[in-house]
């Protein structure tokens, strides 16, 4: 008993240790070069993990941005591809606000940003604090390390449905950082090309991946090359969860424990949102005692779905089709239009970039519906 109760108290301490590590540590200073840039998060300590879908590759960077207060932060800029394509010396038509993600460390906001199209497109991350100001992440003698996804698609382009794709550029589709692992969404070369990956960080091997495969409601068949376009990490009765959005409506869940290597996992379609629609953003916030997933879409505006009963729901597996819905109920929020890109800024405000009627982006904090 004596020995168990050391071995235990040992573990514990172990795990408090990790738990309170600085995740810099082990971060090396040299050049990052991207040939694309991808979906951005941040984990703790200033830490940006930024993707790069045509390298198949994921960076963690130290940012070195551990001063300010997200709590306080506010935001209202106008106009702010404008503003980009002028300290890129380039035109608004030339610049693609690809993702944003706010540090929780500050309150600033990092955004990767492709300037160009084609062979002479370029990769660059940027960053804007609340009073405006505008800089380029130095990508140049920084400390990082990264991890090469072993299995991602061919990168070539091919005739699909009469339009040239390329199926690299969705080898990451989403990341982000939970409980000490990066997840990682995209497509494989595997049969089952849709995958979920949860990397161990620090980097160390990065294995083949979960393929996932779901019920499709719109479509009314099961699908396995799909990919997650978007998610957010949940528990539900303790156990934690990854709630996926996937294009033309279905939200899955996937309990993050089943995400091992080389297995195959099929989702619980929770909810079918609507066809001819692809979801953008999706974040998890409280509201006077009860939780809601707010997710951001090209066609259907924002929606606030309500948890209730997400761990009892039985999954859909019948065709849902019109266009209809189905499962997790859902309010559209009128009073957000043009959304294009979403994230949490604090516990009461959500990070919004807006496509204005007159074309332009304008970056906003607004309230959690």
């Amino acid at each position: 008993m004596l020995c168990q109760s050391i071995r235990g108290l040992i573990l514990g301490m172990a795990l408090v240790a990790v738990a309170n590590a600085d995740l810099t540590e082990g971060l090396k200073q040299g050049d990052i070069k991207l040939a694309s840039v991808g979906p951005l998060a941040f984990g703790p300590d200033g830490v940006l993990f930024v993707s790069d879908p045509l390298a198949a590759r994921i960076y963690a960077l130290d940012t070195a941005d551990r001063s300010g207060d997200a709590d306080k932060a506010s935001y209202d800029l106008k106009n702010l591809g404008g503003q980009i394509a002028a300290a890129l010396g380039t035109t608004p038509r030339e610049v693609r606000v690809i993702d944003v993600a706010v540090n929780p460390a500050s309150g600033n906001v990092f955004m990767s940003v492709m300037r160009g199209s084609g062979p002479q497109s370029a990769a660059v991350l940027l960053r804007v604090n609340p009073a405006g100001d505008l800089a380029l992440v130095e990508l140049s003698g920084v400390k990082h390390s990264h991890a090469q996804l072993p299995n991602a698609p061919a990168d070539r382009e091919v005739q699909r449905r009469g339009r040239k794709s390329n199926r690299r550029t969705q080898s990451i589709t989403d990341l982000a950082f939970v409980d000490g692992r990066v997840i990682v969404a995209g497509l494989s070369n595997e049969e089952f090309a849709s995958n979920l990956r949860s990397i161990p960080f620090p980097f160390q091997q990065v294995d083949k991946g979960t393929s996932v495969e779901i019920y499709h409601g719109a479509h009314g068949a099961f699908e396995t090359r799909s990919p997650v376009r978007t998610f957010a990490a949940y528990k539900i009765a303790g156990a934690s969860y990854l709630l996926a959005g996937y294009t033309c409506t279905p939200l899955v869940k996937f309990p993050i424990a089943d995400l091992k290597p080389g297995s195959k996992v099929k989702g619980t379609t929770i909810a079918e949102l609507g066809n001819r629609n692809r979801p953008l953003d999706m974040v998890v916030y409280s509201d006077k005692g009860k939780d809601y997933i707010l997710i951001a879409n090209n066609a259907r505006g924002i929606m606030k779905v309500t948890t209730d009963n997400i761990d009892k729901i039985a999954g859909i597996t019948k065709r849902v089709g019109r266009g209809g819905t189905a499962g997790l109920q859902y309010e559209t929020i009128k009073s957000l239009k043009g959304v294009t890109q979403l994230d949490r800024l604090n516990q009461s405000m959500a990070l919004v970039l807006v496509q204005g009627e007159n074309g332009q982006e304008n970056l906003q904090s607004v309230a959690l519906p």
